[in-house]
């Protein structure tokens, strides 16, 4: 266990899980690329008080856990197995979306999220 919490920025973890899913809120909403993602995984829109918890949940536990995947690989020198994990999981996540018939948009949409989300956990690490 000690391997997954040694000089781990518990404050970076926090930071970069919340700036990742504040980002995310935007990136799918309306202002940004939701309309058209939402038409391309075959989903409307709704209003944030008709948002499913569960998602919203798993999503952010989701950010929380690679937050911290990226703090003890930080904290390890080994930021480049984090990269690698997460351009791995995104491929992975792009060729499911494929399988279920979201369109290209939709994927690539998806896809940078992960890639941006990334990046905010990374910066965190370095600032905290």
């Amino acid at each position: 266990m000690a391997e997954l919490t040694t000089n781990v920025s518990w404050l970076a973890v926090i930071v970069g899980a919340v700036a990742a899913f504040l980002v995310g809120w935007l990136w799918y909403s309306p202002k940004l690329f939701g309309e058209k993602w939402a038409e391309g995984v075959g989903v409307s829109l709704g209003s944030a008080d008709k948002m499913p918890a569960a998602a919203m949940i798993s999503q952010a536990l989701g950010l929380f856990l690679m937050s911290w995947f990226v703090a003890v690989t930080a904290a390890s020198n080994l930021l480049l197995t984090v990269i690698l994990a997460t351009v791995a999981f995104t491929i992975m996540g792009y060729a499911n979306a494929a399988f279920a018939g979201h369109s290209t948009y939709a994927r690539n949409v998806n896809a940078g999220y992960w890639l941006v989300a990334l990046v905010i956990m990374i910066i965190c690490n370095g600032i905290f």
